[in-house]
């Protein structure tokens, strides 16, 4: 469904990706993990084509989609739901309005029919009867979840999810956690999921992909990556402390 080869990018002199390869198999759930800063997020920017990489090929449903135009990516993107870290949701509109955004820009449905898949996402993601709230009226959870009913409401093949559950309480987290699970059992979609939540990761992934200081060090399984024999890995999935801490307290003591 999705395959990146061997791809380089450096921006103003900066390397943040360094060949990196990944394969996400249609329907699976991949988790891309790793610390603040290893460049998860640019990931899922070269896969919705708001960065091109300096080198390497993205391929998406088959399309070599590091070589289209605006116009050609736009077409792509329409196969595509995407939850933001901050939700971006519009604050002049209405709950309702805000899920209906896409299918009022992009398709030619009746009012009446947008109203039924309006109210069926809506449900799906557990806010019914929320649709004329504004998202001033809304909790930092419930905002997640009309974010993640606009990104499905056009029945997309692929779901992209940029830290789900940043910002949220350990309980909205795994409310959150549980919502995309239902949502790719109910609609069969490949999702890739950038997240630091470990408890989050374990929820959801069928694979996790780690990526450190812009390179993917392990591709497996959660219980994999949690008995994975590389320190990088094990410290970062253990919450082990990092050198400098530990030498700073070592130094303290004399």
């Amino acid at each position: 469904m999705i395959t990146i080869n061997h791809v380089n990018l450096t921006i103003n002199e900066r390397k943040i990706l360094n060949d990196i390869n990944l394969e996400i198999k249609k329907g699976e759930t991949l988790v891309i993990l790793g610390a603040s800063g290893s460049g998860k997020s640019t990931v899922l920017k070269l896969m919705t084509g708001l960065i091109k990489p300096c080198s390497g090929s993205i391929f998406i449903k088959g399309v070599k989609a590091d070589s289209l135009n605006e116009f050609e990516w736009n077409k792509l993107r329409k196969f595509m739901g995407m939850v933001f870290q901050y939700s971006a949701l519009f604050d002049s509109m209405t709950v309702k309005e805000n899920v209906a955004f896409g299918l009022r820009q992009h398709t030619k449905l009746k009012e009446q029919e947008i109203e039924r898949i309006v109210k069926e996402k809506l449900n799906m993601v557990g806010l019914e009867g929320t649709e004329e709230l504004y998202p001033s009226e809304l909790s930092g959870g419930m905002k997640k979840r009309v974010s993640l009913a606009r990104a499905v409401a056009m029945e997309p093949e692929i779901i992209l999810y940029d830290e789900p559950t940043s910002g949220l309480d350990p309980i909205r987290s795994t409310d959150i956690s549980l919502v995309i699970k239902n949502t790719q059992k109910i609609m069969k979609t490949t999702s890739v999921v950038v997240t630091h939540d470990l408890k989050s990761a374990e929820m959801i992934a069928d694979r996790v992909a780690f990526l450190y200081k812009g390179t993917f060090i392990k591709i497996g399984t959660m219980k994999e990556l949690m008995q994975s024999d590389d320190s990088r890995v094990r410290q970062f999935m253990h919450g082990l402390p990092s050198a400098n801490v530990n030498s700073m307290f070592e130094e303290s003591k004399i």
